[in-house]
């Protein structure tokens, strides 16, 4: 039963491969209701879907067809798609070659010998500014070559390909047969396929030699002949042979060259670093079998962009490049201005061509062409009706003109109008036409007079002055422009100073402001940011300008007062131009100024000054009083000088005004208010420093750095804090003394723990620190550091005491006098510095006075 099972399948399938048939109209005939995918042969439906491919049905199409007209049922449908995509047919009904794609991508052969011997710019003097004019010369000669025009080996195989020796060709033969070959054509012309034997195919093209070797291999597959084949063949090139080329002439680099089978002329002339400077760029010639195949001319590619590259060399094929026959030469208005080859019936609009086309600012109607006649030169014009007739020769230079800088009907406005500029010169347009055009004066406009700067044909320029206010009324004749000219209308501001005033002392933004009239004291202020809150409001000065200022006069001065919410009242000064209110400081206002308490104290910290007449036995009281640990004699006041960089209340302010803007960005929730506040912070400017801050101390610097600038070996170093040496214990006992000082801004009162030990420095042996004891003296604690060094200077011993008072030793008939010494002082014992030795005058000098003296006495005794 299975045998006649599949019998009657195969007979089904063969009635419908005879059915599909294109000359065969009823498919509907053949049945495929009884299939059996599963025991069909793997080369049954190979076969079943190569005859349906040609038919011209595409596996889907067929599956359709027996679906629908064969009755195939829907699993045997399904199944036989499965077979199919599982056997890789394509839509042929052929296995697809998978050795065919894995065959290497196409190569070049001999790349070594392509590219050794071409021409390196970088190996030659760079292009003469001559040569650099010759037009297309930059193609092949530049350093930084990129334009080769190698070859494509991705392209198709051209169908004009001539086959050589060292061609490599891949056979395929597909469809009801398959074989693939790999075969090189040998240096006698042959390839060499296994089984069939030798074909000739060097000299052939690719569509000859398919002809032929399809011819060739036929005899073997039959399949391949006849109206009906069922076998194809196929052939491709795979590696690309070289070849050589003989390039001659006016070339930089004559020779003969390595080039891919695949080369054109371009590739050649690249090769040889393209035409010399007598080389033609037109007429460069290919022969072939000593015959001239082609006539390439570079212009076709650097004007058109024809790069003939369907011109394919040949080996042993000879490039000739011939000298130029002429050239003609362009400057002046034109895209490129160079030199270039022409050729007969070159007409300048040729050239033009050649050149890219006039500029924009070209005069285009006429050129000028300098001819070489017998002996000279001569001068042409051409008009642009000649252009494409008048024939170019050989040394003609052409110049094209530019467009005259001038303008035929310009005229312009300038001045108290609403849109100043250029504008047309019609016919009839007069100056009253023009401001209306120039869409009106404006209301700052000067119409007592207006003037026309005109041009005369000399270009000289005269000054017309006009009536503009009877112009506009029509009460004085209007005036009639010309071409180039130039109208001025003033602004009244141009003819009278810009008025402003100015404020200056305790407001928040000081300066200039403009002046408009009716301004009140009140309406500066509020400009200027308003009061300070060391404002006076009720001492302000107006200083006014005098018109008519009687000698030593220079200003009026005008006291005023002012509300402090700037609310205007009846007394209200109203401004002038050019005054200058000045607002004071009260003279009772003054900030918080802080001083500090450090160590030894119940309560140590920050404290702001309470009165003007505070002092140290105050601060310390408010300290809460010396602990027991407290060294009231080592106590030291730690005191700003003139030079501290103390910042101007301004500047406090400023700071203060930040940081609260700081913390009120930071917030996370804010009320309406305090945003609002926000806004406010961030609009306002910063605060402007006073001019007169820290000028004393700028001056007394000055003054110091002069007198260091004069005096050699002088030095000064300025400090910004100095300590001042107090004695808090006798402060304390006697509170208001003069040893009871008022403190100032910024002092630190430093009150140090008992102190046990005396420091040593300076030139003795052992620089060390030492046990303080009570009744010992000086003497006892330098020979506690060993002794005084050989250098000491003993009589310039001094000690600093903790409170930073200074003693220093005393000497009186050989006797000193050495300064006490308690807990925690330093003694520092000085050098007397190097010992220079006298020299021979010196001694003979002291020598010659004492001899001198005992002279003088000698004879005062007689």
């Amino acid at each position: 039963m299975p045998y006649l099972k599949n019998f009657w399948c195969l007979l089904a399938l063969l009635a419908f491969c005879v059915l599909t048939l294109p000359e065969v109209q009823a498919q509907s005939s053949a049945d495929f209701s009884e299939i059996d995918v599963d025991t069909m042969s793997d080369e049954e439906v190979e076969s079943l879907i190569a005859r349906a491919a040609q038919a011209g049905l595409s596996p889907e199409e067929f599956l359709e067809r027996a679906q629908e007209e064969g009755g195939m049922p829907t699993v045997q449908a399904e199944k036989l798609r499965e077979r199919i995509k599982e056997l890789d047919l394509d839509g042929f009904g052929f296995k697809r070659n998978t050795k065919v794609s894995n065959r290497p991508a196409r190569t070049q052969n001999g790349m070594k010998e392509i590219g050794a011997g071409f021409f390196d710019p970088s190996k030659y003097a760079p292009l003469t500014e001559e040569e650099a004019q010759i037009f297309g010369t930059s193609l092949f000669y530049q350093k930084g070559r990129t334009l080769t025009f190698e070859p494509s080996l991705n392209q198709a195989t051209p169908k004009s390909y001539i086959l050589g020796p060292g061609d490599l060709l891949y056979v395929d033969i597909y469809g009801q047969s398959e074989q693939y070959y790999e075969a090189t054509v040998n240096p006698d012309g042959f390839i060499l396929l296994d089984n069939i034997g030798s074909i000739a195919v060097s000299g052939k093209s690719i569509e000859e030699a398919t002809g032929i070797i399809k011819n060739r291999v036929a005899r073997f597959y039959p399949g391949l002949s006849g109206s009906n084949p069922n076998t194809f063949l196929q052939i491709s090139l795979g590696n690309v042979r070289t070849i050589q080329v003989n390039i001659l002439g006016e070339v930089r680099l004559p020779g003969t060259f390595t080039l891919s089978a695949f080369s054109t002329v371009f590739n050649a002339l690249y090769a040889a670093g393209g035409p010399n400077m007598n080389g033609s760029m037109r007429r460069i010639k290919v022969l072939r079998n000593n015959t001239l195949i082609a006539e390439v001319d570079v212009y076709d590619l650097l004007i058109e962009g024809k790069a003939s590259l369907d011109l394919k060399l040949q080996d042993q094929d000879v490039i000739l490049v011939p000298p130029f026959d002429s050239r003609a030469k362009i400057k002046g208005e034109v895209k490129r201005q160079m030199t270039f080859e022409i050729q007969e019936g070159d007409t300048f609009q040729d050239l033009i061509t050649y050149a890219g086309g006039f500029t924009d600012e070209a005069f285009k109607e006429q050129a000028t062409i300098a001819r070489i006649t017998a002996n000279e030169r001569s001068i042409s014009n051409v008009y642009a009706d000649q252009y494409s007739l008048f024939l170019l020769k050989g040394g003609d230079e052409i110049t094209v003109g530019k467009i005259l800088d001038r303008y035929t009907n310009r005229v312009q406005i300038e001045g108290a109008v609403y849109r100043a500029g250029t504008f047309a010169l019609t016919e009839g347009l007069t100056l009253g036409a023009l401001i209306q055009k120039a869409e009106g004066l404006r209301g700052d406009a000067y119409t007592k007079q207006a003037s026309i700067l005109r041009t005369r044909e000399d270009f000289s320029s005269v000054m017309i002055q006009v009536d503009l206010a009877g112009i506009l009324d029509g009460s004085v004749p209007d005036v009639q422009l010309q071409r180039e000219d130039i109208v001025r209308i003033a602004s009244i501001y141009d003819i009278k100073n810009e008025q402003y005033v100015q404020v200056l002392g305790e407001v928040k933004k000081p300066g200039i402001y403009p002046f408009s009239e009716g301004m009140k004291v009140e309406e500066l202020l509020i400009l200027a940011g308003g009061l300070q809150e060391s404002a006076n409001a009720n001492d302000l000065e107006i200083a006014r300008r005098l018109e008519d200022q009687d000698l030593g006069t220079l200003s009026d001065i005008l006291p005023t007062r002012v509300n402090t919410d700037l609310s205007m009242t009846p007394e209200s000064v109203t401004l002038q131009a050019f005054d200058q209110v000045i607002v004071r400081k009260r003279g009772n206002f003054a900030m918080q100024k802080l001083v500090a308490v450090e160590g030894q104290v119940n309560s140590p910290g920050m404290f702001a000054i309470e009165s003007t007449d505070e002092r140290i036995s105050d601060l310390v009281q408010r300290a809460g009083g010396l602990n027991q640990f407290a060294y009231a004699k080592g106590a030291a006041l730690i005191r700003r000088t003139e030079f501290f960089n103390t910042q101007s209340e301004q500047a406090q302010r400023q700071k203060n005004l930040e940081e609260l803007q700081r913390l009120l960005e930071l917030a996370p929730n804010s009320s309406e208010a305090q945003e609002e506040l926000l806004k406010r912070l961030r609009k306002d400017d910063p605060i402007a420093a006073s001019p007169v801050d820290n000028q004393l101390a700028e001056s007394k610097k000055e003054s110091l750095d002069q007198i260091a600038a004069e005096t050699p070996g002088f030095a000064v170093k300025l400090k910004e804090t100095e300590a001042v040496a107090i004695d808090l214990e006798a402060i304390m006992k006697n509170p208001g003394s003069e040893d009871d000082l008022i403190l100032e801004e910024g002092d630190i009162l430093s009150v140090p723990k008992l102190l046990q030990t005396i420091r040593m420095r300076g030139d003795v042996v052992y620089p060390t620190t030492l046990r303080h004891e009570a009744g010992r003296g000086l003497k006892y604690y330098i020979n506690g550091a060993g002794g005084f060094e050989r250098r000491a200077n003993r009589k310039q011993t001094y000690v600093v005491y903790a409170n930073g008072a200074v003693k220093r030793t005393k000497g009186f008939l050989g006797i000193r006098n050495y300064p006490p010494v308690e807990p925690g002082a330093e003694v520092i014992v000085p050098t007397k510095g190097p010992r220079v030795p006298l020299r021979l005058g010196e001694i003979v000098g002291i020598t010659t006075g004492l001899a001198t003296l005992g002279l003088v006495i000698s004879q005062i005794n007689w």
